[in-house]
């Protein structure tokens, strides 16, 4: 549930525009992300990195992809990280 990267953006630039930077060089199983982070483009890249995607589709999405619930359940950690953060 620790952050290996950030990257402080602005309030409003929308948080897929760092994470192909946050992946580059970084070895995992699995990268876990919400809905905000399903894009094809961003979905290659962490196939291309030799890792599992776990994130659940967009409801706009046709056809959508499955993910691992399980495993995306653990996102949890991360975002209690996120709120204490916040607090300072």
């Amino acid at each position: 549930g620790r952050p290996l990267r950030f990257i402080l953006t602005g309030g409003q630039a929308h948080d897929i525009v760092t994470a192909a930077a946050l992946l580059d060089g970084m070895k995992g199983g699995a990268v876990i992300a919400d809905k905000a982070y399903d894009s094809n483009d961003l979905r290659r890249i962490i196939a291309d990195a030799d890792m599992l995607a776990v994130i659940p589709s967009k409801r706009s999405r046709k056809v959508p992809i499955p993910h691992d619930i399980v495993l995306y359940k653990t996102r949890n950690r991360i975002e209690r990280c996120f709120n204490k953060l916040k607090h300072f």
